[in-house]
């Protein structure tokens, strides 16, 4: 392994295994902008400590400010075997600058580091998921919707035929998911503190005006003052409350995701009928030539399961640790990340998916033949006769029961027949209720016009 920030306490070689089990190099890559723009924050705070000369801040600033060029360039080479990402980053910087780096980490502690990066992580990655990722698939839904405004299906609870909908109205119910997803990722966002001058858990010696100098300098790169000033150095080194918020808010987003892909599951197959997949997001069978599975979203509905385990993961993880700062807490990056990718991948491809969904009008017009759609309709309207709604429940519930007894539909009784249940029913009234039209429009349904979402960070300037 790699030059170690520790060890001259100890008086043996690390065993390889060990090594080899407690390295987080192959995951904490991911925070190394976060990791050098903390360094870069911590030279200025080590300046004006006058803990370095102004030379040595010089040459300590431009050095990180060279190895934040290569990795915007790609030329950033991850070492292996490294420890973990602050340590691969104050190595190279080493070799860079020379001994003034070993100077970097004064009054500082990987604890906070960690701390830093990945809750600067969490800000760049769930305002992207809101601000791109749910942003463009909200508005890809109402596209959907408004292109096919006019069509009319059936509505069910318990996978049964309910009442009659729009279908706009159906899709747009997952836009308003989506839109208190990004509200509860907003949310957690509110609640991060500034971890800097926490040291390992005790805080330093510095003064805090450094740090809330600090502060307001992180707050003016993101753009946005998300960050607030460090209160509790215990706390701030052992929290992690907002990884869990974010996870729990990525779990519910990826649920509503599900759900949306089991609909268009259900809708796609020869049974309903109601839509076509675009061959581009479907798969074949390597027996049945005949085949075409919605491959796609049964993997996004699988992948659910996933961001609820990476949730439990982090919940159980955390459950029985002492404070402050303990080595189970190097497993909390993994299960973030992995629901991040998962719910970006799982955004772009939704997105692209529901603008080539084809709509089989045909079927889900003949679907609202069926008479028992508008038996609710029908005892509304004998209920605006005075006809008590308990009563019109049972005789419009009888009505369909001998409908269904007699296979003989409602809408080809006589006026005679119908009058036996009401005097209220007759065939020009069946005739007037059952349409799908009229079912719909005597509802009313209230939606927002502007559906769109955004926080302001973006990226780092």
């Amino acid at each position: 392994m790699s030059k170690k920030l520790w060890g001259g306490r100890f008086s043996k070689k690390t065993n390889p295994l060990v090594e080899d089990f407690t390295k987080s190099i192959d995951v904490d890559y991911l925070l190394a902008r976060h990791d050098i723009m903390a360094s870069l924050i911590h030279t200025k705070i080590l300046a004006k400590a006058k803990l370095i000369s102004e030379p040595e801040f010089k040459i300590l600033y431009k050095g990180l400010s060279d190895i934040q060029n290569e990795l915007g360039k790609g030329k950033f080479k991850f070492d292996k075997n490294s420890e973990d990402i602050h340590t691969d980053i104050q190595n190279k910087l080493e070799r860079k600058v020379g001994p003034v780096a070993l100077k970097l980490h004064t009054a500082r502690s990987r604890n906070e580091q960690v701390v830093f990066d990945t809750k600067r992580y969490c800000v760049f990655e769930v305002c992207n998921i809101i601000n791109k990722s749910i942003g463009d698939f909200i508005k890809q839904i109402e596209k959907f919707a408004n292109t096919h405004k006019n069509i009319i299906m059936p509505g069910y609870t318990h996978m049964q035929h309910a009442q009659p909908v729009k279908f706009k109205d159906y899709i747009l119910a997952y836009a308003y998911m989506l839109k208190r997803d990004s509200k509860r990722l907003e949310d957690s966002l509110h609640r991060l503190t500034y971890p800097l001058g926490s040291g390992a858990l005790a805080g330093t010696s510095m003064e805090a005006k450094l740090y809330n100098e600090a502060a307001k300098e992180i707050a003016e790169k993101m753009d946005h003052p998300f960050f607030k000033v460090v209160e509790n150095t215990i706390d701030n080194i052992s929290d992690r409350d907002f990884i869990i918020e974010i996870l729990s808010a990525l779990a519910i987003l990826g649920m509503h995701l599900s759900r949306m892909a089991e609909d268009f599951i259900i809708w796609s197959t020869q049974e309903f009928g109601f839509i076509e997949i675009d061959d581009a997001f479907c798969t074949g069978s390597s027996l049945m030539p005949q085949k075409k599975n919605p491959d796609t979203l049964e993997l996004i509905r699988g992948h659910t399961g996933e961001l609820y385990g990476n949730l439990v993961s982090v919940l159980v993880m955390m459950k029985g640790l002492p404070l402050t700062y303990n080595r189970d807490m190097q497993l909390d990056k993994k299960p973030l990340f992995s629901s991040i990718k998962i719910i970006k991948d799982e955004l772009e491809i939704l997105t692209r998916l529901i603008a080539g969904i084809k709509i089989n009008k045909v079927n889900i017009k003949r679907q609202l033949e069926e008479e028992s759609l508008y038996a609710t309709d029908l005892a509304f309207y004998l209920a605006k006769n005075k006809v008590p709604f308990r009563k019109a429940h049972e005789i419009i519930g009888k009505l369909i029961k001998d409908s269904l007894d007699l296979n003989r539909r409602i809408k080809d009784m006589k006026d005679e027949e119908l009058k036996k249940y009401s005097p209220f029913i007759n065939g020009k009234v069946i005739k007037n209720i059952f349409n799908p039209i009229t079912s719909v429009n005597s509802k009313k349904s209230f939606s927002k016009k502007n559906l769109s979402c955004r926080v302001t960070v973006v990226e780092p300037r």
